[in-house]
């Protein structure tokens, strides 16, 4: 019955090329809190975009740990919804080789998995979702690994943080694939437009379906691509409102001897092992050369950043505090954490993931700016990790890259259509934390990450990017926030180790400014 199901589903499913959220993100209820600078009461919002995360990776068994001894105890409020994780038929009787394996901290380090285009969407199989093991599966892993989840006891701040905000079950990666298409979707919806480097390669029919570097940076190596249009940061720039991407190991630690910036900052994880800070394919903004910063310029002043100078919006993580706690936070910042700290598998973990997104938004909490900030906290692609949810397609493609259905057809492509975009892709997760947030909340809506961009197209009425970008589509995030209410200032301070409530709101810890 649970086969036939899922068959069901995805028939209708592949089916829907439609739009998921036509509606307009705006402001509800209290219009008078609003003023003319923005459609809501957010004046600040900050996207934390981390690495490789599918829903049930994180969440599959919320609200319930299994609290063993030894590591840091989650106990759910009263009332606290459930969400759409992996039920006990889902947990003993999978239909992939393998059942879902709960992991502990002491097993928070793992290989990486298979996330590409196309095996991705052979392990979706037509949304039956049953061939993890065989297309997603790391390499030289050992064991089973895809498969396997984290509950509060690892994870312990994320589930925190649903317990006292806003979080989705129902959010996508707006297309199947890597780390370069999620981030180019966050910043613009958009894939197509690629134009490669002298490697050819990693682009089909003129879109970006796998990881290249940007031509418009130094540091970048090996195959490399620029693209055209427009994204989130010609919009911003064409109102003249204040934002950056800030990014650990941005700042260079040297010169080449052609003039080049070299980025050699290194950090150390909680294996011990070394891990170079920066990797340019996460950084999306320097993929264009209207928002690129390809030598790595710092800002000409403190005042200067998140405005238009020789860097270019373009920033290091360390800029965005310095810029911060002089009272100078940009209406919007994207913020993405050095790699030991990013959550990818492989070189990161969730308790080093832990750390960055405790401290950082510690810090936030601690701003005179936090009473009309939102955080946004949502994932670059899945890494390939079991999720048992297909998302809607609504961006059908019949590349030699696609395999959704069968090998070259994820559906479709519509006449005119844009290729090789096929999605949404898997599930991930997505958090809303704010003064203005739902309070334990869990959203059933579909969204995805452009689902990011449209929030800060309307709050500030950029308008849209155009040219087939996904945020035509997208659903809005307006779901998960509360502006009928005063806020006052909520917060909520953790332990950035245990991920536990803080008794008291801690000092700035130096790795929210590292």
């Amino acid at each position: 019955m649970r086969i036939a199901n899922h068959w069901g589903r995805a028939i209708g499913l592949i089916a829907l090329v439609t739009s998921v959220g036509s509606g307009v993100v705006g402001a509800t209820g209290n219009t008078a809190s609003l003023t003319n600078d923005t459609t809501t009461p957010i004046k600040h919002v900050v996207v934390i975009f981390q690495e490789n995360v599918s829903f049930d990776h994180y969440f599959a068994t919320y609200p319930y740990a299994t609290n063993p001894a030894g590591e840091p105890r989650f106990s759910a409020s009263p009332g606290t919804p459930s969400v759409n994780g992996l039920n006990q038929d889902l947990l003993t009787d999978n239909p992939n080789q393998a059942n879902p394996t709960r992991l502990d901290r002491s097993q928070a380090v793992t290989c990486d998995m298979d996330h590409g285009y196309t095996h991705e969407q052979q392990a979706a199989n037509a949304g039956l979702m049953d061939r993890f093991i065989q297309y997603t599966e790391g390499k030289n892993c050992g064991t089973v690994t895809t498969m396997n989840y984290y509950d509060g006891n690892t994870v312990t701040a994320l589930w925190n943080y649903a317990q006292n905000f806003a979080m989705s079950d129902n959010s996508y990666d707006t297309e199947f694939g890597p780390s370069t298409p999620g981030a180019l979707n966050l910043i613009s919806g958009q894939t197509h437009g690629a134009t490669p480097g002298t490697v050819p390669g990693k682009v089909i029919s003129g879109t970006v379906y796998s990881d290249l570097d940007p031509t418009y940076d130094d540091c970048s190596s090996g195959t490399t691509a620029a693209m055209s249009g427009k994204n989130v940061g010609d919009l911003l720039n064409a109102k003249n409102i204040t934002w950056g991407w800030f990014e650990g190991g941005f700042r260079p630690t040297g010169t080449s001897g052609s003039g080049k910036a070299i980025c050699g900052a290194a950090s150390v994880n909680v294996a011990g092992a070394t891990v170079t800070d920066y990797i340019p394919h996460h950084e999306p903004f320097q993929y264009y050369t209207s928002t690129s910063n390809p030598h790595h310029l710092p800002p000409t002043a403190v005042s200067m950043i998140g405005h238009t100078d020789q860097a270019n919006h373009q920033y290091d993580l360390t800029d965005f505090w310095v810029a911060a706690d002089s009272g100078n936070l940009p209406a919007v910042s994207f913020l993405k954490a050095k790699a030991a700290q990013d959550g990818h598998a492989g070189y990161s973990d969730p308790l080093d993931e832990q750390a960055f997104l405790v401290d950082t938004i510690n810090h936030l909490e601690r701003l005179s700016e936090w009473s009309s900030t939102a955080v946004i906290i949502n994932y670059d692609d899945s890494d390939g990790w079991y999720d048992h949810v297909l998302g809607p397609i609504v961006s059908q493609s019949n590349t030699s890259a696609d395999a959704l259905i069968s090998p070259g057809r994820c559906g479709v492509a519509a006449p005119g259509a844009y290729e090789a975009r096929c999605g949404y892709g898997p599930r991930l997760p997505m958090m809303v934390i704010s003064p203005w947030a739902k309070v334990n909340f869990v959203d059933h809506r579909i969204t995805d990450q452009t689902s990011i961009l449209r929030f800060i197209e309307d709050n500030w009425r950029l308008g849209r990017i155009g040219d087939q970008s996904f945020d035509a589509k997208a659903g809005p995030l307006t779901n998960m926030f509360d502006f009928d209410h005063d806020p006052q200032a909520r917060k909520l301070f953790l332990n950035p180790t245990t991920g536990e409530p803080s008794v008291r709101p801690p000092d700035h810890g130096p790795e929210a400014r590292s």
